[in-house]
């Protein structure tokens, strides 16, 4: 019988019909993140008739996460509008999101899709009055580290127990701020493990 491995050969795995296999490595997320609130990144801000910009008061995600933007004080006043968000991501390459856009008239929390390890500036588009507000803050997706081409998580565990079912994972090979993993269970601040596969010859 070959070598299944031998380092002096390529360095690679050797099947028994001579060919070798493409390299791969599992990756190990590691956090503790917390519950996401709605004003974790920042407090609600306050409608003044006009598109506001807001570089001040914003608190960084503890560990790359997706965003929420937060509706409220008076429902009538609400509007139609969509935040944007910009920042950095996992790699610290510049990021923008549009949020989806508020339901008209109506109090609550929409989600965003790519996770950010940086925020660095808030639009938020006037409501129909000063009586509304918009808050920021952050969503249950946890940002991976790699930028991949399938799901391949193989385990997740949160306080050292492996989750009964999988979590829901996004994934691209091209825009790393979209490969994330929700959880099944709550966030707690407990210790999460993600373990994944990685193409190494990709």
């Amino acid at each position: 019988m070959s070598k299944a491995y031998d380092p002096q050969d390529s360095g690679q795995l050797k099947s028994e019909v001579g060919t070798y296999e493409k390299r791969s490595y599992v990756a190990h997320y590691e956090s503790s993140p917390a519950l996401g609130a709605t004003t974790d990144v920042h407090a609600a801000i306050v409608d003044d008739g006009t598109e506001q910009t807001i570089t001040t008061g914003i608190t960084n995600p503890p560990e790359v996460r997706n965003i929420t933007a937060t509706a409220g004080g008076t429902a009538a006043d609400i509007k139609a509008i969509q935040v944007t968000i910009n920042g950095t991501d996992a790699a610290g390459e510049v990021l923008q999101e549009v949020l989806p856009v508020f339901t008209v008239n109506t109090a609550g929390t929409v989600v965003g899709l790519k996770c950010f390890k940086t925020v660095t500036s808030i639009v938020v588009p006037a409501h129909d009055d000063v009586l509304a507000t918009t808050a920021i803050g952050l969503g249950d997706k946890l940002g991976l580290q790699h930028a991949l081409t399938r799901n391949t998580v193989i385990n997740t565990f949160q306080a050292d127990a492996l989750e009964g079912t999988a979590p829901t994972v996004t994934v691209s090979a091209t825009v790393l701020a979209s490969n994330g993993a929700t959880l099944n269970t709550a966030l707690d601040g407990g210790d999460v493990d993600i373990y994944y596969f990685v193409d190494g010859d990709e």
